[in-house]
């Protein structure tokens, strides 16, 4: 009889063990998301107090979630790359090739042309990167810029120079509600993708250590390629959703492409920072959302570009190094 208590004892005791570790879970993952959006109100109250009329209207803030959302499908996209030590600044030679492509079709087969031609392009060149990456053994940062040299190249060859303009007709995803439902999707995909599949397993563990997951047989190297066409794939979204919204692309030449990498690149940080509370994607549309708001609030005060960009990068910094556990012996690969 007491030992028949005894083992009821037990396993009331690893169900109160199994519920308050849910419990404990499930307020981390919503502790991450109050603490963004607590991020969110802090700056557009600071911007907002220091210009009432320029900054934070109705209007204004749909426009900067307009903008937020293009470069947040293109963190997502990086954040498979970057989750394994690795970087891609080639994206925004992606970015500029695909959205001229994605004009090129648009003018003689409408949506099906926009969306089915940079979304190929976008991942072709993924794969490229990561076929090279793997090929070469040398780094991914100095890969991909070689390569984006390459890609700009491209561009000027398909337009001949020419700005590329995407027709009246085929702006849709440059305005709500449809840049909102294919942005939508793509979060969909990428939390989907993450969450339950092997890939979104084994990119984690080899960002945790390569080492490990390479002698627990996962196939880095295979892992490595499909996370760079998983890049590819959603700066082809991310492609759409730019020309669509400014409507006009010109071919990129001398790095100039460069400037479009970075923007998306933060937000993954984000992403990388809040990954322990289990909402990563989530971390990256509101992380852009905040970027969004300290460009935008920098020029409603009228402050210099150089200003801007060094409080920015010094806010994004001590985001990053107050939320992130410092990983010894990490190398950017």
């Amino acid at each position: 009889m007491l030992l028949i208590l005894i083992k009821e004892g037990d396993v009331m005791s690893f169900k109160e063990s199994t519920q308050s570790i849910k419990s404990n879970k499930l307020i981390s993952n919503y502790f991450g998301i109050i603490l963004m959006l607590a991020l969110v109100f802090v700056f557009w109250a600071i911007f907002k107090i220091l210009a009432p009329s320029n900054f934070g209207t109705p209007t204004k803030m749909s426009s900067y979630l307009a903008s937020s959302i293009i470069y947040a499908v293109g963190g997502c996209g990086l954040y498979f790359i970057c989750v394994m030590g690795l970087f891609d600044f080639s994206i925004g030679a992606n970015v500029v090739l695909s959205a001229i492509l994605a004009c090129h079709f648009a003018q003689g087969y409408g949506y099906p042309g926009l969306i089915l031609a940079p979304i190929i392009c976008g991942t072709l060149i993924g794969l490229l990167n990561g076929i090279v990456y793997i090929k070469l053994h040398i780094p991914s940062i100095i890969v991909t810029v070689g390569l984006s040299l390459i890609y700009e190249s491209f561009s000027v060859f398909a337009t001949q120079g020419q700005e590329q303009i995407l027709g009246s007709t085929n702006l849709a995803f440059g305005a709500y509600p449809a840049n909102i439902i294919l942005a939508l999707i793509a979060f969909f995909i990428a939390a989907l993708i993450i969450k339950y599949t092997k890939i979104g397993t084994y990119t984690n563990a080899i960002g945790s250590n390569e080492y490990v997951a390479k002698n627990m047989g996962v196939n880095v190297n295979k892992y490595k390629v499909i996370a760079f066409v998983l890049c590819g794939f959603f700066v082809g979204i991310m492609s759409i959703l730019t020309i669509s919204y400014g409507s006009s692309m010109t071919a990129a030449t001398n790095m100039s492409s460069m400037v479009r990498n970075f923007t998306p690149l933060m937000g993954t940080f984000f992403g990388l920072a809040f990954k322990k509370y289990g909402r990563p994607i989530t971390s990256i549309v509101i992380g852009e959302f905040i970027i969004s708001l300290i460009f935008n609030g920098f020029v409603a005060i009228g402050a210099p570009s150089t200003i801007q960009n060094v409080v920015t990068g010094a806010a994004l910094l001590v985001i990053v190094m107050v939320t992130t556990n410092r990983v010894k012996g990490s190398v950017v690969k």
